[in-house]
């Protein structure tokens, strides 16, 4: 498995390059924006970790021109920052998850492994749910009126709100079945990603959007429920 890590300081990338060779990951380095974008176009690699502020070009808008040059490769954007409009922001532009630093080893290796292991085991069903079909081959959300990709983690929550779509799910329900792996993450991180799917349902011009019972959770539903 080949990783590209895009991190600007040296003495983090280079540790973090140390800690993924020893779990038997290839790990190339890129100290800045753009030598990570031209190095992620040029070559394959099966997960890309990009940190948000870098020289030349930011983590965002490399993430946004890979996903424009129709580049799917799983990304998890490190920040510093934690703020959810942040984390949705990283979203936006095309990330697959979101770890904010000072982060632990063994979470960054186990969301590297949760997300490999999302992409190596698609299927070629579609889930349906009224206007909208979610196609798990190519990870498009679409509706009779348009078509959106979806990051892994927004295909995985979507997946669990057309699966469960007579029951409410909570907070904690979601990041029990998506986050699938012991997390510190932040349960703010759930509402990021809402967030994220509410614009793409709202973008293929579905009369569908994810539904909130305050104080109990969420489910998928029409817009006029």
């Amino acid at each position: 498995m080949r990783i590209l890590i895009a991190e600007d300081d040296k003495d983090l990338a280079k540790a973090l390059k140390r800690v993924l060779e020893i779990s038997e990951y290839e790990v190339v380095n890129a100290y800045n924006g753009l030598e990570a974008l031209d190095t992620a176009s040029t070559n394959k690699f099966d997960l890309i970790i990009l940190d948000v502020m870098m020289p030349k070009m930011n983590g965002y808008e490399v993430a946004k021109s890979l996903r424009n040059y129709k580049n799917y490769t799983p990304i998890i954007m490190l920040t510093a920052r934690s703020e959810t409009d942040d984390k949705v922001l990283g979203l936006d532009s095309g990330a697959d998850d979101y770890l904010t630093k000072p982060f632990q080893i063994k979470e960054l290796l186990a969301r590297i492994r949760a997300l490999i292991r999302r992409n190596s085991g698609i299927d070629n069903n579609e889930l349906i749910y009224d206007d909208i079909t979610l196609n798990s081959s190519t990870y498009e959300l679409s509706s009779v009126k348009g078509k959106v990709r979806l990051t892994s983690k927004e295909f995985s929550m979507m997946k669990c709100f057309i699966t469960y779509s007579n029951s409410l799910l909570s907070t904690e329900r979601l990041m029990e079945l998506v986050w699938d792996y012991d997390s510190e993450a932040e349960i703010n991180v759930v509402w990021a990603y809402i967030s994220s799917l509410r614009k793409k349902i709202n973008q293929i011009g579905s009369r569908n959007t994810i539904q909130a019972v305050r104080g109990v959770g969420y489910k998928i539903g029409g817009n006029d429920d």
